[in-house]
């Protein structure tokens, strides 16, 4: 397409004069028909490197994104600007997701944004297979490396689907791949080397500092840091509490705070958003559940009030800062203290071999075609429910099984009106039907309870066709539903072989992603550490090498590293001891094995403590200022 003609389609659809750095060559790329993967830090406009190319693409541009407030604002901006865009995600109602369907069917659709989880559902990819895709545009692509900061297993289908529906061309788009990571996407999609747009990590108006302080020095050197600036700030920590007693400290001191985590009520944590994009709040104290797809360009400061997880964290939250250009601050309060706290949650998502022995002998035993409960099977195997889903993920990867759909379980009925009444509109044949399926529910208060299976079994019913009749029930507005317990069902494609052998290559995948993980934790602690240019240091972690040093961080202004300051933990006393032993005379089924016990000692949750409401327990989290491993060897010596 001409240059001007480009340009012009840009200026009247999205209200840009030019393109930003990077945005040309991926749109130029994809017009051409080559798959792209862009690598643009945090703000450096990756959306529109698809959204363009869509308006002149034949076909719909997919759009895979794990983000449903990101996927619902890019979809409001698009149709703002008369872009036909719609999403598919777990929010939507009925109505709004037939009329999906619908625009799907009658091609009217440009952009259609979805959740990776949904294509696990094969009559979803049935209906892809129909469609006309022109583009498929991933974001956070980094997901899709088992080596990156933030493995989602649903990820790593995306290749293969799209092979599967012979789509033409696809784009990656990340902030945060390294050199490695990017190299496994471009494998992954088959990108060309040369198809890989990637632009500097250096931020010239970002100040990096280091500051290594003892844990109590923490609040009252944010206090002093806050009074002594202006603007608006972002303070990231690890834990949930952490983020509140934060708040609530700096609230006391006069600086207008609000905390933003998961664990917080949806409309408290939208008000606290609202209130920091408003500029009513000035200070956000958040975990990493804030931050992705907000847009707020006048962040003057981001602080790291803890250790963040690794280099690529650091790198996309420190970006969220001075978007607008304007010089900004970005500083690490670093503790060694924190470093129990991560890498015990690290350890805490590797499952035992024992259970992943477990978890093979009990998924591949349960027929031809099964369902499960990702929740039922986290509980019984003790596994953590992401875990679950990458033990899943691995399976089908390797051919051993293939995701068919996904359904709800049980199903609460509220009739509206009289049964008899509600029955009198249908024929013969579906009263029959009906009053069958209904007499074999159970009664509650005011709600009927179906739980699907029982009630397909004990009519001999199709189960399928019983969701369907409440479906049109309650679409008719004699019924009010409400759905629980969501099943993903699976098929045997191939015979496993050895159980034992299988469950063992799985285990030592889980080892080797303990390993990366351990080793992205200690590359922050070298930051930390570092002696010469903060900023060429974390540009290096991603394969672009300065050159110069960047004059705007701490090393640069000769502002000299030392030691991570560390609280020295006192060995566990012969009370601890005393009750470690108790505990295990209580002979718990949830902390049978080692790693059980060290887990819970560590004061880390995990499926089956939860059912066994072990975590109120005066014993959970005895050890939590330990290290793990030294947990571990105690718990295996008791």
């Amino acid at each position: 397409m001409p240059d001007d003609s480009l340009t012009e389609l840009l200026r009247e659809r999205f209200g840009h004069d030019g393109f930003r750095g990077g945005q040309r060559a991926v749109v130029d790329g994809l017009l051409d028909g080559r798959s792209m993967l862009a690598v643009f830090p945090t703000g450096g406009g990756k959306s529109l490197c698809y959204q363009l190319p869509a308006l002149l693409l034949d076909g719909i541009t997919l759009v895979v994104s794990p983000l449903i407030a990101l996927m619902k604002d890019q979809v409001d901006a698009l149709r703002a600007k008369g872009i036909a865009a719609a999403r598919l995600d777990s929010t939507l109602a009925r109505e709004d997701y037939e009329q999906v369907m619908a625009a799907l069917d009658d091609a009217s659709l440009k952009l259609l944004y979805v959740a990776p989880e949904r294509l696990s559902n094969e009559g979803f990819r049935a209906r892809l297979k129909k469609l006309r895709i022109a583009l498929v545009a991933i974001d956070e692509a980094h997901c899709i490396s088992e080596w990156g900061h933030n493995f989602r297993p649903d990820y790593l289908k995306l290749a293969k689907l799209c092979r599967d529906l012979k789509v033409p061309r696809v784009l990656c788009l990340t902030a945060t791949a390294t050199p490695s990571v990017a190299k496994d996407i471009r494998r992954g999609f088959r990108i060309a080397a040369a198809d890989e747009i990637r632009l500097s990590f250096h931020r010239p108006n970002l100040d990096l500092k280091v500051s290594p302080l003892a844990a109590a020095e923490r609040k009252p050197h944010l206090l002093a840091r806050l009074r002594e600036s202006e603007g608006a700030a972002v303070v990231y920590v690890t834990l949930q509490h952490t983020a509140e007693e934060v708040a609530t400290y700096l609230q006391k001191h006069g600086i207008a705070a609000r905390a933003y985590h998961a664990g917080l009520p949806d409309e408290f944590r939208a008000s606290a958003q609202e209130d920091f994009m408003a500029g009513r709040t000035r200070v956000i104290v958040a975990t990493i559940a804030f931050g992705m797809g907000i847009d707020k360009s006048d962040i003057r400061a981001v602080y790291h009030y803890n250790l963040p997880k690794s280099l690529e964290n650091y790198t996309q939250e420190t970006g969220r800062a001075g978007r607008d250009g304007a010089l900004s601050s970005c500083e690490l309060l670093a503790c060694g203290d924190d470093l129990v706290t991560l890498e015990n949650f690290i350890h805490g998502d590797t499952p035992s071999p024992t259970a992943t022995r477990h978890f093979v002998d009990h998924v591949l035993r349960l027929g031809r075609d099964f369902d499960i409960s990702p929740y039922e099977l986290s509980t019984v195997n003790d596994i953590r429910p992401l875990v679950i889903s990458t033990l899943l993920t691995y399976l089908e990867l390797e051919g051993v099984i293939e995701a068919t759909r996904m359904f709800w379980a049980t199903y609460q009925v509220k009739l509206l009106r009289d049964f008899e009444r509600v029955l009198a509109g249908y024929d013969a044949r579906r009263k029959a039907f009906l009053r069958k399926i209904f007499a074999a529910a159970k009664d509650g208060w005011s709600w009927k309870n179906f739980s699907i299976a029982d009630v397909a079994a004990q009519t001999g019913e199709d189960p399928t066709k019983i969701v369907t009749a409440l479906t049109w029930l309650e679409e008719a507005g004699d019924v009010v539903l409400k759905k629980s317990g969501i099943r993903q069902g699976y098929r045997i494609r191939k015979d496993p072989g050895d159980l034992r052998e299988l469950a063992e290559r799985l285990d030592v995948q889980f080892r080797r992603r303990e390993s990366a993980d351990l080793e992205r934790l200690a590359e922050v602690v070298e930051l930390a550490g570092q002696k010469r240019c903060l900023t060429g240091f974390v540009t290096a972690h991603f394969g672009e090498k300065l050159a110069a040093p960047c004059g705007h961080c701490d090393r640069c202004r000769g502002v000299a590293p030392s030691p991570l300051p560390r609280t020295r933990q006192p060995d566990p006393s012969q009370d601890e001891l005393r009750a470690i032993r108790a505990l295990r005379d209580e002979g718990h089924a949830a902390l049978k094995t080692p790693r059980q016990l060290a887990r819970f000692l560590c004061g880390i949750g995990s499926p089956a403590v939860t059912r066994a409401r072990l975590s109120r327990h005066d014993a959970f989290g005895l050890l939590e200022r330990l290290p793990f491993a030294a947990v571990l060897d105690l718990a295996e010596s008791c």
